[in-house]
C-alpha cells in the first residue's frame, strides 16, 4: 500500500494559506484570481521600476573583476534550477575554467557572508550552495549581498576566473555578463501565468526577451515558447542510489522487494522524485512531502526497512549519525546544446583558466 503525506516537522509548517495560493498558481480559481490580480498589478509596477532604476543607472550596481553569469528564473522557485547550476559549472571546469559559485543561501541561519569549507553545514550555507559546493567541488560563497559574497571568494580564491550567481537574476545591486533564466517546461504553454501574488512569476514573461539565453527544463517546450534566439534544453538523468553513511556503497533495488521503503522529499516538486524512483521499479510504501528547503531530522523519517531521500536534503544530516538506511537517489541535468560553450563564447574576453 502507497501512503502519501504532507508532512511537516515542528519547525517547518507550512500556512494552510500557501498551500491554498500554491495550488491557485497551477490551477487558477477565479474568486482568489478577482482578488489577487490587483496586488499581482501593484507588484509588476514594483518591479518594473527597480529594475529601470538599476538599469538606468538611477540605483547602482556593482561589477566584480571577473566574469559574472547569473542563473535564476522569473518564477518563485520550483524550475529544476539547482541541477542546471552544477551542469553549468561542471561544464565550464572540464573545459578548464576556474569557476566560483556565488549564492544568496535560502533557508540558513545567519545573514553574514559565508565562504563554505569542508566542515559547512546547511545551516551555515543553505542546502542548494551547500550541495552545489559539495557535487562540483567549486568554492562557494554565500551572502545576502551577491557583490559582497563575491568579494569574499575572490579574496579566498583569488585564482577563480568565472563566477556563477546562483538564483541572482533579480539581484541587480550585482552587475552580470550573461544572463541565464530557466523556465519550466510546464509552463511553456499556459496563457494563465501572473506576477505574484496572483502567480508564481518574480517579473512578467517579457523579462526572457532581455535575457542571453532560456533553459527549458523537465520535458519538451511548446512548440510556440521562443522567447530567445538562445534556446537550451535539460533532462534529469538519475544516478545510482547510495548510502547516506557510506556513498561508495551502492543500492542493489534488487532487494527492497521483501522490505518496506518510504520516500522524502523537501524540493518544490516532491512527486518528480517519488515518480523518478518508481520509474526505477522501486514500489514505495510510503511518500513524505515536506515543504521545500524545510529543516529535517532523523527524528522526522518514517519508519520503513529503507528510506530513499534527495540530495538537497541529504546535505541536512551530520555525519556519524546511526541511519544505515537511509539512501540517496543523485540526479544530474542533461543540457543540450551545450551551455558552456556558449557562455564561454557570449563573454566579451576569456577568464583565467587552471
Amino acid at each position: 500500500m502507497d501512503i502519501s503525506l504532507i508532512h511537516t516537522p515542528k519547525d517547518a509548517r507550512m500556512p494552510k494559506l500557501h498551500q491554498i495560493i500554491e495550488r491557485h498558481w497551477q490551477r487558477p480559481n477565479p474568486f482568489l484570481s478577482f482578488l489577487l490580480k490587483p496586488l499581482s498589478k501593484l507588484f509588476a509596477k514594483i518591479a518594473a521600476k527597480r529594475r529601470d532604476d538599476f538599469v538606468s543607472g538611477r540605483l547602482k550596481s556593482e561589477k566584480l573583476p571577473v566574469p559574472v553569469v547569473v542563473v535564476g528564473n522569473i518564477h518563485a522557485g520550483g524550475t529544476g534550477k539547482t541541477p542546471i547550476v552544477a551542469a553549468l559549472v561542471s561544464g565550464l571546469q572540464e573545459k578548464g575554467i576556474k569557476v566560483g559559485i556565488i549564492s544568496r543561501g535560502y533557508g540558513r541561519k545567519s545573514k553574514a557572508v559565508h565562504v563554505l569549507n569542508a566542515a559547512s553545514r546547511a545551516e551555515d550555507a543553505g542546502d542548494e550552495p551547500l550541495l552545489l559546493f559539495r557535487k562540483t567541488g567549486a568554492p562557494t560563497a554565500v551572502g545576502s549581498s551577491r557583490a559582497e559574497a563575491g568579494r569574499a571568494l575572490l579574496a579566498a580564491h583569488p585564482d577563480i576566473g568565472l563566477i556563477v550567481a546562483d538564483d541572482g537574476l533579480q539581484h541587480y545591486a550585482l552587475r552580470r555578463d550573461v544572463e541565464i533564466a530557466v523556465f519550466p517546461a510546464a509552463d511553456t504553454g499556459r496563457s494563465d501565468l501572473d506576477l505574484l501574488p496572483n502567480g508564481n512569476l518574480r517579473e512578467p514573461l517579457s523579462r526572457l526577451d532581455s535575457v542571453d539565453a532560456v533553459v527549458v527544463s523537465g520535458g519538451q517546450a511548446d512548440a510556440s515558447f521562443a522567447p530567445s534566439e538562445n534556446m537550451f534544453h535539460s533532462r534529469i538523468e538519475t544516478g545510482q542510489i547510495y548510502r547516506l553513511n557510506q556513498p561508495s556503497e551502492l543500492l542493489d533495488t534488487g532487494r527492497l522487494k521483501n522490505q518496506t521503503v518510504a520516500a522524502v522529499a523537501g524540493i518544490a516538486k516532491p512527486e518528480r522524485f517519488f515518480d523518478s524512483l518508481r520509474n526505477m521499479g522501486i514500489t514505495l510504501n510510503q511518500t513524505v512531502a515536506l515543504p521545500d528547503h524545510a529543516d529535517i531530522a532523523a527524528a522526522d523519517l518514517p519508519n520503513a526497512d529503507a528510506v530513499i531521500i534527495t540530495e538537497k536534503d541529504a546535505v541536512k544530516f551530520s555525519a556519524g549519525l546511526n541511519l544505515n538506511h537511509v539512501w540517496v537517489l543523485p540526479v544530474c541535468a542533461i543540457i543540450e546544446p551545450d551551455l558552456a560553450e556558449f557562455v564561454l563564447g557570449r563573454l566579451e574576453y576569456a577568464p583565467k583558466v587552471v
